[in-house]
Formats: structure tokens, sequence, C-alpha cells
């Protein structure tokens, strides 16, 4: 059987759209055209509906997860360079996915979440792993911290999953963070606490300090929790770095390409071919283009300042991020203006006026609300971003934006320990390392030829009796002093600190 599609209707519409008043002219567009849109809004409904449901049970078999908490070696002298590069390293866990993967296998790019656990006080670095990821993490650490302990623990919020608010015990504050500008301007980074005055151990000011020192001043009943999420992707940076420039160098945007563009293009073109053909060639006229190093020197100091910080951050890797705060206290020790306020300052330090940084999102997922209904509104967001939290998710909330390796290295990295003197943060013991293979290991060496020149009784190589000697050597060995192993390892030192073993509350598998 044929199809037939008859247009005579649509062709009668067009012919006579000039003679119809505007009343007509407005139904038969609707008829003509209003299911249009309606057909769109179902296909894309059904899509995303058709997503959620295979990204749900693809998840169910793919997304295991596993928290490791990274305990680093005393006396910690690595700069926050050496996490960029754990950073960089990471973004080995990036895969293509194509479209049959996407759309009909529900695959989604697995992420990782950064954190720096408080519990009544004790400090904590966690990292929240996909499982297939382990070893890549773990490769990564051991990489630039050799002596680094990595442990597996239970999910720390696992004993607050039943918290709702409002709650009789409990009080919460928090808020995802934010850039204040565009993502293609960095935020101050590490390299901008380096000063060469002072000591050479100690030209680093790590801004990780004033974190430490508002972590380790919680009471027991205070937790203070903070996560970067991150998700490798494609090494490249969007056009918007482009825009930005042309916009600070004032010349024109160019817009994004699309198919409707690409057809007007086609179009002027021809136009233009034609214009040509019957009219003749005009007289073109002369542009002067001024190079990239000139252009510069007509720039202001402050919009210099902005090319170069952009151009040097879209050189490093990025990351998809997004970083949640979460306070959460019992009622009686709640103390908002002291920690709330404590972290905003802390990510202050990271703002540049003339470039970028970061502010907690008040108007969307902060604990706030204005005007009508505030205590129910207050309620409603500190559940959502608790469960946001709890859920590491990286698709509730705010959309995620990018930062570069070197930033994210900036915000989480362990404290170097000439400029961090907060107590209470879980360290891992020295070196441990294996006797050596000739070390005596109770009445014999383990190399026991090497004992064998050691013989008394019989003539030595002269003809002489050793039996003399024999005597003599035996009087001097009881003669010596035996000395306690412990004292002659301690030296002079009078006492040993001796810290204090972790609160029982750390989730320590």
């Amino acid at each position: 059987m044929d199809i037939v599609i008859n247009l005579q209707p649509l062709l009668d519409f067009f012919n006579r759209i000039g003679n119809l008043s505007p009343d007509v002219l407005a139904v038969d567009i609707l008829t003509y055209f209003g299911w249009i849109p309606i057909v769109w809004v179902f296909i894309w409904g059904a899509k995303e509906v058709w997503m959620g449901y295979r990204q749900e049970q693809w998840a169910e078999k793919n997304s295991a997860s596993v928290f490791l908490a990274i305990d680093i070696p005393m006396g910690n002298e690595q700069s926050p360079r050496a996490v960029e590069n754990l950073f960089g390293y990471l973004g080995g866990a990036h895969g293509s996915i194509n479209l049959i993967e996407t759309y009909w296998e529900g695959k989604w790019q697995l992420y990782f979440s950064f954190e720096i656990v408080s519990i009544g006080g004790y400090t904590q670095f966690v990292i929240k792993s996909p499982l297939g990821f382990r070893d890549l993490v773990e490769s990564a650490i051991y990489a630039q911290y050799p002596d680094a302990e990595i442990t597996e623990i239970d999910d720390y919020t696992e004993p607050f999953k039943d918290v709702r608010f409002p709650s009789e015990k409990y009080d919460l504050a928090g808020a995802e963070f934010i850039l204040e500008n565009s993502q293609v301007f960095p935020i101050r980074t590490y390299k901008d606490f380096e000063h060469q005055f002072g000591e050479p151990e100690t030209n680093f000011r790590d801004p990780m300090a004033a974190l430490m020192d508002l972590c380790s001043s919680l009471r027991p009943s205070e937790n203070l929790w903070f996560q970067i999420l991150v998700r490798p992707m494609t090494p490249k940076w969007p056009e918007e770095v482009e825009q930005q420039i042309a916009k600070i160098f004032k010349e024109k945007i160019k817009p994004k390409a699309n198919y409707f563009h690409v057809f007007l293009d086609g179009i002027m073109a021809i136009l233009s071919l034609v214009g040509t053909v019957v009219f003749g060639k005009g007289e073109e006229m002369k542009v002067e283009k001024k190079s990239e190093s000139l252009k510069m020197m007509d720039l202001k100091p402050s919009d210099q300042r902005r090319v170069e910080a952009m151009h040097e951050k879209t050189a490093k890797v990025p990351y998809e991020v997004k970083l949640r705060m979460v306070y959460l206290a019992e009622k009686d020790s709640f103390k908002k203006g002291k920690v709330f306020s404590g972290f905003v300052g802390f990510m202050k330090q990271f703002s540049a006026l003339d470039s970028n940084g970061l502010k907690p999102d008040m108007d969307k997922t902060g604990v706030s609300a204005s005007y009508f209904f505030k205590e129910k509104h207050i309620n409603s967001r500190k559940n959502k971003i608790f469960r946001n939290y709890i859920n590491r998710s990286m698709y509730n909330g705010r959309k995620h934006f990018l930062m570069s390796v070197e930033e994210l290295a900036t915000l989480w990295h362990f404290p170097i320990e000439a400029s961090v003197k907060a107590p209470l943060i879980q360290k891992a013991p020295g070196r441990k390392a294996e006797p050596p293979m000739t070390l005596p290991q109770g009445e014999s060496s383990v190399s026991e030829e090497k004992s064998e020149p050691l013989f008394f009784g019989g003539d030595n190589e002269n003809g002489e009796d050793n039996k003399g000697n024999e005597n003599i050597f035996l009087e001097e060995t009881e003669a010596k002093e035996e000395v306690p192993i412990e004292e002659e390892l301690m030296g002079n030192y009078e006492s040993v600190e001796i810290k204090g073993t972790p609160p029982p509350n750390l989730p320590i598998c």
C-alpha cells in the first residue's frame, strides 16, 4: 500500500495568507504547525526517561565505590605540585563513550570525590574512588608519597543517614561553592602563596593552615565535611576561552557555529558570488591588522594579567568540578558564625579581584531563605544539601564547572608541616624498612659464613698456641658493660612525645 502525503491544504494556506484576518491566521498557524513543539517536547521527555532508566541500571552494576583514608608521613615537605601531578595522573580514568554506550547501555563517566573530614576535631583526608579505579588512585598516591599509608574505611556519613530536618538533636549549615567569574579565569593558586623572605622551608605560606586550625578547634559533637567532586574529561577547553579573549580585546565575538549559521553563510556566499558576476569586483576595503604583541600593549595592566592568567590556566588539564561543604553539629554546640563563616574565609583566600574567586551559593543551595515560609524553605535546603553530600551527587544542585589540576591541588593538598602546626591531623609514622640481611637475629647471624674467622683453640698460622688469646678475649668481652638497646637508640634525649590515639568515632575498618 502506497502512502500519499497531501500538501495541497498547506499550499492553499500560503496562497491566501495575505487575505486572512489576524484571528483566522493564528488559528490556521496552530492547526498546521502547532503540533511541532508538542511532538518535540514528547520526544525530549521520552529520551530523558529512557536515559534515566538505562543510566540507573548501568550504575547498579558498575558504580561500586571504596573510601580510602590517606595518611602522609610526619614532617611532610612535599609542595602542592605533588598533588597536582596526582590529579594529572588520575586523568587516565577518562574513557571515550560512543553513542551506543551512551543511549543504549546508559554508560556515563565515573568520577572521584576528594574530601577533608573533621570529626570532633580529628582531621582526615579521604578519597572516594570507583572500585575499578582503586589501583589507579593508590598508584598515583604512592608515586608522589612513597611512605604514605592508605586504609580502606567505612563511609563516615553512615551514622547520620537517617537525620532529617527539622531535627530535635542536630542543626546544619552548608552550601555549594561556585565561581565568581567565567570558568576560564583562574583563582589564586598555591604559586601565589610563595615568597622570597625567611628560611627556605617557610617560603611557602600554606593556605591550608586556616582550614586545619578550624578543623582542630571543633568539639566532639561537631562535624565539618568538605568534598570536591572531580570528573575526568577530554583535555580540551571550550570555545569560551576565545570568546573571553575577544571580549577583552573588544573584538567582534564570533557566534557559535551551528547548522543554521552554516546555511546562512552558504546563502550569503552565493549572493556575494552573484553580485560579483553582475556588478563586477568592487574595491576591497583594507583593514589594518595588528599583531598579538601590539594588541597586548594596548591593554590595561589588569587586562594583560587576565589574558596571561587565562592562557596559563587553559594550558593545564581540566576537570569538571563541584565543591560542597556541610557543617553538622548537635544543637547545644552548633556555632555557625565560627565554623561556616570560618570556612568561607578559608575559600576567600583564593579570590583574585581581577581574575576569579569562590563564593558560597546562597541563592539556590545555601541554607538560607528570605520573605515567606522561611523556616520551611530553610529545612528543605538543609535536607537537599545534606542528601546531595551523602550521595556525592554531581548532577543535583548547581551546574558543575571547569578547574585546572593546579587549582584543584591548591584546594586539596596535604599540609606542609613547616607551615601548618595544627594538632589532630592523622599522619603515618616514619618509613618502615626490612632489617638488613646481615643483622644478627637471636643467637646466630643470618650470614653464618661471616662468623667462621672467630675461632679459639688450635695453632695460629705461625704455629703458636691460641689458648692464651682465648682467655684474653673472653675477659675483655665479660668486662664490657651491657647497654640496653633503647638507651643506645635514644642517645641523650630525655623524653619522647607520645601521640594520642584516634578518637573512637573515626570509622576505620
